[in-house]
């Protein structure tokens, strides 16, 4: 039923593996192996046309002329503005969603599910013309909450449909025995529920962290100008109609992939934690 371990293959299995293994890895990372080198070559590079071999020289001030010729400070600081409360927001909104329709019984428990569910297979795409005349309407359009709420309103079906399997898994006897000990419910949620919901909390933290500060599409329909906008769409107005300053945007790009990557070591225990917890017994 389940593939055995390479240890375990032939021996013509185990070699073609070492061999694929590394050659996979390459070609994984060229493009972000790509980007880096670019961020280090001076634009003399690129002007003669070397854009793929090795850099004449080591440019690091192109880490420094980043923040000269744009405002990446500030775009930064707009992507940390919209991340951090669509992270808290969502997973918040699904925790108390994912708990009523994981612990209570209603009629329509399993309608209201996949209306979530649902909300996960409708293609972001079509939503770009009533979402931005939405916001224009509710004076929205263009400030990093309107961004915000809009991340959170799409985010929240995703994270209910896994903080909700997630709590099916857990020991409905623990609320049980609670709730024969009289807690309230909202107590059960706090002090049972919700501790247990750590791996769960720290894979979703990490998840939406990662889905919004990269996010480039609604960063560009609903923002625009440097007061508003993230790092991904603020980074595409270093290129001008005449003009591409690509050793400029691989710098910016390495800054703004530091954050997620920065998230995801401080959080990696409890994240490999939430992926795995029920994968066995």
């Amino acid at each position: 039923m389940f593939p055995r371990p390479i240890q375990q293959a032939p021996a013509p299995a185990r070699w073609l593996y070492a061999v694929a293994l590394p050659v996979a890895l390459l070609l994984w990372l060229f493009p972000l192996l790509g980007v880096a080198l670019t961020s280090l070559r001076p634009a003399s590079d690129l002007a003669q046309g070397n854009y793929f071999g090795m850099p004449s020289a080591i440019a690091w001030s192109n880490y420094v002329e980043i923040f000269r010729q744009s405002p990446i400070a500030r775009y930064m600081l707009n992507s940390l503005w919209v991340t951090v409360p669509t992270v808290i927001g969502s997973i918040a909104l699904s925790l108390m969603a994912g708990f009523a329709l994981a612990v209570y019984r209603f009629p329509s428990n399993l309608i209201v599910f996949f209306l979530f569910v649902a909300g996960n297979f409708v293609p972001f795409q079509i939503l770009m013309v009533p979402v931005r005349d939405m916001t224009l309407q509710l004076g929205m359009y263009d400030t990093w909450y309107g961004l915000a709420l809009f991340h959170i309103a799409f985010q929240t079906g995703f994270c209910t449909l896994f903080m909700r399997n997630f709590i099916r898994a857990l020991p409905f006897e623990l609320i049980e025995a609670a709730r024969v000990e009289g807690v309230a419910e909202w107590r059960i949620f706090w002090f049972i529920v919700l501790p247990l919901m750590r791996p769960a909390i720290a894979a979703l933290s990490v998840l939406v962290f990662t889905f919004i500060w990269n996010d480039f599409f609604w960063a560009t329909v609903l923002t625009q100008g440097p007061d508003t906008q993230p790092i991904t769409a603020g980074l595409s107005a270093l290129n001008g109609q005449w003009i591409a300053q690509w050793h400029l945007v691989s710098a910016g790009s390495i800054l703004a992939a530091l954050p997620p990557v920065l998230m995801f070591f401080l959080m990696q225990r409890h994240f490999i934690a939430g992926l795995t917890l029920g994968a066995v017994k």
